[in-house]
């Protein structure tokens, strides 16, 4: 059985004194969590939580990284970086990175292959916008994001990730996918990782869903058979909101 993770991605939210209290709240409320609770702060939050939430159920993640190991990349993180803050999983290719900061599929494949190394657990972001849904582009939008992630990484490197389900058009927006349609592109993702590996990966890799998860949709959405937990934005930054939802797992 698949383990459900929750991970809350902050995003450009929350000064550090803020981070540290949102995450404090955040350890109480999901303390009977039966799912894997990760929050992904700013990088400038990230030493501060990782004492908050130090000794509790709670995991730290990352929103990014750099895949060099270090160099003149001004403004960039490396993943040693990440590791000696205690980071342990972290966001990459995120709607937002493509979208403002010219991420592609190159770009997330040689950042996930860096986390790997780094022994992080890249949660690799994949999905469609409102344009390439309508366009009926969904499948072949996913399987371009999740074949140039997954290029050159071995059967065990692809059982050491997750994937999170993004439909762009859902980010932010308040519109959610219909636990039907979330769960078809669910199934479609895991059918396509059978048949780039094996049955073990295709069943073996969490897929999260990403895209206005809230604690009054989360129930149903989590209840889908492929759907293993959700990328959360808006809703993890009030910590009974984010509760809503972990404890829907």
């Amino acid at each position: 059985m698949r383990k459900k993770i929750i991970a809350g991605n902050w995003k450009m939210n929350k000064t550090v004194p803020e981070a540290v209290q949102l995450a404090r709240e955040v350890v109480e409320a999901t303390k009977n969590a039966a799912c894997e609770v990760v929050l992904c702060p700013g990088y400038v939050c990230l030493v501060s939580v990782a004492s908050a939430i130090q000794g509790s159920h709670v995991k730290l993640g990352a929103q990014d990284v750099h895949w060099e190991e270090k160099g003149a990349f001004t403004g960039k993180v490396s993943c040693a970086m990440l590791k000696s803050a205690g980071v342990e999983y972290v966001i990459i290719g995120h709607s937002e990175q493509r979208t403002y900061f010219h991420e592609c599929n190159e770009t997330v494949n040689r950042k996930v292959k860096a986390a790997l190394r780094a022994g992080l657990i890249p949660i690799i972001c994949v999905g469609e916008t409102l344009q390439e849904r309508e366009a009926g582009r969904t499948e072949s939008v996913c399987e371009d994001h999740v074949r140039g992630a997954y290029q050159g990484l071995s059967r065990q490197d692809a059982l050491r990730t997750v994937i999170a389900y993004e439909p762009v058009w859902a980010i932010g927006t308040g519109k959610v996918a219909t636990p039907e349609q979330a769960q078809e592109v669910h199934a479609f993702i895991r059918r396509l990782l059978g048949s780039m590996y094996d049955s073990e990966v295709s069943a073996g890799i969490q897929i999260q869903y990403g895209g206005s998860m809230k604690a009054d949709n989360a129930g149903e959405l989590l209840g889908q058979k492929d759907i293993d937990g959700g990328l959360i934005g808006g809703a993890s930054l009030q910590a009974q909101d984010f509760k809503g939802i972990v404890l829907s797992c």
